[in-house]
C-alpha cells in the first residue's frame, strides 16, 4: 500500500509528542521529591528510555504484536516475527489500511511502554539502588508490560474477548500503578516516613513537568486512533476537557477539605484526569468527558491518602493517581461508551448495552492489576536477594544524588562576586562565603 503523507506526518508528532511526556514524568517526579534526591528521581526516567528503546527492538514489539505460533500461547505472549524490527524495516507500510510506514506504528508504540515504565519509578523515590533500577526496567517490561499490550493491544485474551482501551488506562496506568504498589511494599519506607517532613522541593519543576505531560497526552491519546479522522478529534477534545475538569475538581477537594487550592494539586489533578480519560477518549461523547474527568479529579484527591491509612510509602502517589484514575476511566467507558465515529457491538450500559461491556471493563483492570502486582512483587524479592534493591539507610539520609551519582541538584554552597559597581562609580567588596 502506498505511504500515507497525512497520516505518517501525524504519527511522527503523535510519536514525539509521546517521548516528551517522558521528560516531562521526570520534571514532575522530580520536583515532587527532596531536593536531595532530584537527580536520581529523574534519571531513573531517563534510563527507562534507553533501555525500554533497546529491549523493544530486540523483541518487544515482537511479543507484543507477533502471533505466537503456538495458538494457546498467544492468549498470553506473542512469538518472535518481528525480532530486531528487520521485518519491520522490509515492510513498507502496515498493512491496517492507514497507509503509515511500519516502523512509525512501532516507534508510537515504543513511547507507550518506555513512561509506563517510568511511571513506576514515581513510588520509590529517595531508596533505590540505581543498577537495581536499570535491571528492573528490563526485567519488568519483558515480563509484565509485553504481555499485557499483547492481551489487550495484540492479539491476546483480553482483546479477544472485547475489552476497549483506546490509548491505555489498563495496559499503562493500571500496570504500572499495581507495579508500583508491589514495589514500594518490596523495598519498605523511607526513612523517617510520616515522623520528617517529605515535602516536594520545587513546585515549580512539578508545574512544568505536568503541562509537558498535559501537552504530551495529545499525542498519547488522540494518536492512538493511528489516522486523522473524527475520532482522533475526539479523543483530542476529550483529553482537554476532562483534564480540565479533573483540575477543577482536585482544586474543590482541597479547598472544601484543607481550605487552601494549590499548585501540587492543580498539577495532581491534572495528571489524574489525562490517566482517567485515556481508556476512554475516543469512545464518549464530550459531556461524558467532563464526568469521567470529575470523579477522576474527587475520587483520586481522596485516593493518595489511603497511603497513610494502609501504611505503604508510595513516595510520589503513583497508586492514587495511576492506578485509581485508570479503575475511574476504565469502568466508567463500560456506563458511557457510545462510539460516535465506530461500529462496535457492545455500548455501555447507559446507551443501551447492557452488562455485557462493562463486566469486560471490570475484568480487564481486575486481571491486569493482579497480574502485574504479583509478577512485579516476585521480580523485586528476586533483585532484592540478588544484588539487593534498597540503598543502605545512611546513603539515603545523606541523600541519593551525591552517594550514587557524586552531584546534586543545586549548588548552594557558596556564592561569588568579584565586585559591584555602585552608581557612584565605586566598587563594592567580593561577596562573602555563605553556607547552605
Amino acid at each position: 500500500m502506498k505511504i500515507d503523507s497525512g497520516t505518517t506526518a501525524w504519527m511522527l508528532t503523535a510519536t514525539a509528542l509521546v517521548l516528551l511526556m517522558t521528560p516531562g514524568l521526570a520534571f514532575f517526579y522530580g520536583g515532587m521529591t527532596r531536593a536531595k534526591s532530584v537527580l536520581n528521581m529523574m534519571m531513573m526516567s531517563f534510563v527507562a528510555i534507553i533501555t525500554v528503546s533497546i529491549t523493544w527492538v530486540l523483541y518487544g514489539h515482537s511479543l507484543t504484536f507477533s502471533d505466537n505460533p503456538m495458538s494457546w500461547l498467544n492468549n498470553f505472549v506473542g512469538g518472535f516475527e518481528h525480532f530486531g524490527l528487520q521485518s519491520l524495516v522490509d515492510t513498507a507500510t502496515k498493512d491496517d489500511g492507514t497507509g503509515m510506514p511500519s516502523l512509525i506504528f512501532s516507534a508510537f508504540q515504543l513511547t507507550f511502554a518506555i513512561i509506563t515504565v517510568a511511571l513506576i519509578s514515581g513510588a520509590i523515590a529517595d531508596r533505590a539502588k540505581f543498577g537495581a533500577w536499570v535491571l528492573f526496567t528490563v526485567v519488568w517490561a519483558t515480563l509484565v508490560y509485553f504481555p499485557v499490550a499483547h492481551w489487550v493491544w495484540g492479539t491476546g485474551w483480553l482483546n479477544t474477548l472485547g475489552i476497549e482501551d483506546f490509548a491505555g488506562g489498563t495496559v499503562v496506568h493500571i500496570n504500572a500503578g499495581a507495579a508500583a504498589l508491589a514495589l514500594a511494599l518490596v523495598l519498605g519506607k523511607r526513612q523517617g516516613w510520616r515522623k520528617e517532613p517529605m515535602r516536594p522541593h520545587n513546585l515549580t519543576l512539578v508545574l512544568l513537568g505536568a503541562g509537558l505531560l498535559w501537552f504530551g497526552w495529545f499525542g498519547f491519546n488522540a494518536g492512538s486512533e493511528l489516522a486523522v479522522d473524527g475520532t482522533a478529534a475526539l479523543a483530542f477534545m476529550n483529553t482537554q476537557i476532562a483534564t480540565a475538569a479533573a483540575a477543577g475538581a482536585w482544586l474543590l477537594v482541597e479547598k472544601m477539605r484543607d481550605g487552601h487550592a494549590t499548585t501540587l494539586g492543580v498539577a495532581s489533578g491534572a495528571v489524574a484526569g489525562l490517566v482517567a480519560i485515556t481508556p476512554a477518549c475516543g469512545f464518549v461523547d464530550p459531556w461524558a468527558a467532563i464526568v469521567i474527568g470529575l470523579l477522576a479529579g474527587v475520587a483520586c484527591a481522596y485516593a493518595v491518602g489511603l497511603k497513610y491509612k494502609f501504611d505503604y510509602d508510595d513516595s510520589l502517589d503513583v497508586v492514587g493517581v495511576h492506578m485509581v484514575g485508570g479503575l475511574v476511566g476504565a469502568v466508567a467507558l463500560g456506563f458511557l461508551a457510545r462510539y460516535p465515529f465506530l461500529e462496535q457491538q457492545n455500548e455501555g450500559l447507559f446507551y443501551g448495552g447492557g452488562f455485557t461491556q462493562l463486566g469486560l471493563q471490570v475484568l480487564g483492570p481486575v486481571a491486569v492489576g493482579v497480574y502485574s502486582f504479583v509478577v512485579t512483587w516476585v521480580i523485586a524479592k528476586i533483585i532484592d536477594k540478588v544484588m539487593g534493591f534498597r540503598i543502605p539507610a545512611e546513603e539515603e539520609v545523606t541523600g541519593v544524588d551525591i552517594t550514587t551519582h557524586a552531584e546534586t541538584g543545586y549548588d548552594l554552597g557558596t556564592v561569588h562576586a568579584s565586585g559591584v559597581t555602585s552608581a557612584n562609580g565605586s566598587v563594592a567588596p567580593a561577596a562573602k562565603k555563605v553556607d547552605a
